[in-house]
């Protein structure tokens, strides 16, 4: 057993963390083999081969299967995992020491003028390992792979299926691979999946909290784009255009962190959306106003469907469209008392994206629009996901100018759609179980959650929200089927009940993220493996 005390555990996480493993690297790339050769060398999978698989990524990425069965029986528990990072920029001078937990733990200590309190205090404790990817989530990895280790010695009375992939933190490139390969598992094994385990460390819900909690669901992301094209003209007639930008600002007055947008399910609440992208398309510059421009926000679910969520983005378009409309008017008025002139006499079209794309279709014919569409597709170059709908969006605008000025309502890759266990019984009897022990055994409060609020990979082991919802999103999702795809049937096939157990750390996404070694080595495995029997107890 090499993997159970906290010693043994400490030295895993270090070597799984010294991988700098960011995501689209080759240190990612690097790291997959890695935890494959770690696993091979077992004799458990030196004896079932069959039962262990590096499986590819399209990118050039792989993902690891590693399943380890009790007999013949079929019931199965997935232990969900990412093992990538995001970057270091944030470290400045110390990105050198980013993925060295020692050394910069011990750098820390000796700046500790520079940092606040609360990092202090947990660096002069000694509880604390400070360092990319130490929180999120390579502890939750380390954990996992001790579990996968009692099970090779039967612990458990069920399979424990380890899945650990890259790209959680992007697009999810690697679990959307998985799910695939989780039915293909599914058949080939004959497994039935009783629960999907992910273990995300806990998420504070505000600055310094303290509470400790467990999920039985993920919450939901939404991507929403607004393509704005405007009327373009010279910046010394600007009457006699409309800069695209004036339409981007409404949008984001009426967007920013409106809370007709939060949604509340017994004490959770998804926060107001906020702007991530905002800006005009132009390449160069010039005296010619902005005549095109974008912004995306980041939108969050929990109950609710798409369609109301679409149905409020549309409405928003549309008010902003009027708004604009009036503004003009009234500058219009307002210059008036200088020189009078007649205005343009426009109107702010709103429309989908299927909308827009069916108006393409209706005027140039579905095999030209296919063809412009591959065309772009093949000359994509480096644009991301984000860049290039926007591209297939402005594309589609640019073919049907007559319609300008226009706002285009589409949706842009990652989407996790929101998913909960909340009231399925075995769950629930689960969590009540870990929530007594670690109050007996621990002196630990865990208070229940129904969604993991930093958004993971659980997204895509359940599909609640069905049918024609889904088709409305998809639908007007300019990638879809240009590079992007969701496995909707591979992922309503699987249907697994969800929970999320995970380690305590603070500050993810910073400089200052770190693990608490205490529970994450002590107490936390002890938990998991609770979780665990209690499923295959059922």
């Amino acid at each position: 057993m090499k993997w159970q005390t906290r010693d043994q555990l400490v030295k895993l996480i270090t070597e799984l963390v010294e991988h700098a493993s960011i995501t689209g690297s080759q240190g990612e790339v690097a790291l997959g083999k890695h935890i494959y050769g770690l696993l091979k060398e077992r004799n458990y999978f030196q004896n079932h081969p069959e039962f262990l698989e590096l499986h590819p990524v399209d990118d050039g990425r792989s993902f690891v299967t590693a399943l380890v069965k009790q007999g013949e029986t079929e019931e199965t528990i997935v232990l969900l995992s990412h093992y990538d990072v995001v970057d270091v920029k944030d470290y400045g001078d110390l990105a050198h020491l980013a993925f060295c937990p020692a050394q910069l733990t011990n750098e820390l200590k000796a700046r500790g003028s520079r940092l606040s309190k609360i990092v202090r205090d947990d660096l002069d404790n000694g509880e604390w390992l400070f360092g990319r990817g130490t929180m999120d989530m390579k502890a939750g990895l380390t954990v996992q792979l001790a579990m996968l280790e009692r099970a090779m010695s039967g612990e458990f009375k069920g399979n424990i299926l380890l899945v650990t992939v890259p790209d959680e933190e992007v697009n999810s490139a690697g679990m959307l691979c998985a799910v695939t390969v989780l039915n293909e598992l599914k058949q080939r094994f004959g497994l039935t999946y009783k629960t999907c385990i992910n273990s995300e460390p806990m998420f504070a819900k505000y600055p310094n909290d303290q509470n400790l909690y467990i999920y039985t669901g993920s919450i939901g992301k939404v991507l929403a784009g607004f393509y704005c094209n405007g009327i373009e003209t010279h910046v010394g007639e600007p009457f006699s255009g409309l800069n695209a930008n004036l339409l981007l600002s409404e949008i984001n007055r009426l967007m920013e962190l409106n809370d007709s947008f939060c949604e509340q399910v017994g004490d959770e609440i998804t926060p107001p959306p906020t702007s991530l992208m905002m800006r005009d398309l132009k390449t160069e510059y010039s005296v010619q106003i902005p005549h095109t421009s974008v912004s995306m926000y980041n939108l969050l679910m929990m109950d609710r469907s798409f369609s109301e969520l679409h149905e409020k983005l549309v409405q928003i378009a549309k008010e902003a469209a009027l708004n604009v409309e009036s503004f003009y008017q009234e500058r219009v008025q307002r210059y008036n008392q200088f020189l009078s002139f007649a205005p343009l006499d426009f109107k702010v079209n709103v429309f989908t994206f299927q909308e827009l794309l069916q108006k393409a279709i209706s005027r140039y014919g579905d095999k030209e629009i296919e063809r412009r569409i591959n065309d772009l597709s093949a000359n994509r170059g480096d644009k991301d996901d984000r860049d290039f709908s926007t591209k297939l969006a402005a594309d589609l605008a640019g073919l049907c100018k007559e319609y300008a000025p226009m706002i285009v309502v589409f949706y842009s890759p990652p989407y996790y759609p929101a998913v909960s266990s909340k009231e399925d019984l075995l769950i629930q009897k689960t969590i009540g179980e870990v929530i007594s022990l670690a109050k007996a055994q621990y002196q630990i409060e865990l208070k229940q959650q129904n969604y993991f609020p930093g958004l993971c990979d659980l997204s895509f082991v359940q599909l609640t929200d069905k049918g024609q919802s889904v088709t409305q999103l998809t639908a007007n999702m300019p990638l879809y089927g240009n590079g992007f795809q969701l496995p909707l049937r591979e992922i309503q096939n699987l249907n697994i009940p969800v929970l999320n157990i995970g380690p305590i750390g603070r500050d993810p996404h910073k400089w200052t993220e770190r693990l608490h070694i205490p529970y994450a080595f002590d107490m936390f495995p002890e938990l998991l493996s609770l979780s665990i029997k209690t499923i295959f107890a059922d």
